[in-house]
């Protein structure tokens, strides 16, 4: 009965034994899962603030392109206007002449298709 009580006692200490491994390989694996997603958070933040900065360069180059071409349509459009006050200016005592003379200068005519009525 020794020698069976000596196999059961060494089968018990083999089995806590196999328990405290499978405990350790338990934390292990959960202390590399931790470790890789800390990892993978820190490559995902890295990749993104790469890409964050390549987009503002691109952005900085794009809007500063715009910038000149709003410039540029701004000048455009005050040369416009400066071409249209002066061309106001210079007809507008024309235009009101011939204005007034169409409307001042009647000439009572009979309409040609009046019929006099005898």
């Amino acid at each position: 009965m020794t020698s069976q009580s000596q196999g059961i006692q060494q089968l018990l200490q083999a089995e806590k034994r196999a328990k405290d491994k499978l405990e350790e390989a338990k934390k292990r694996k959960g202390k590399r899962l931790k470790q890789a997603k800390e990892e993978a958070i820190a490559e995902i933040d890295h990749y993104r603030l790469q890409r964050e900065k390549e987009f503002r360069n691109k952005q900085t180059n794009v809007m500063g392109s715009q910038g000149n071409l709003s410039a540029k349509i701004e000048e455009q459009t005050k040369e416009t206007i400066r071409n249209l006050t002066s061309s106001y200016h210079k007809n507008m005592e024309s235009m009101m002449k011939k204005l007034l003379s169409t409307i001042c200068d009647i000439n009572p005519e009979v309409h040609p298709n009046f019929r006099h009525a005898v």
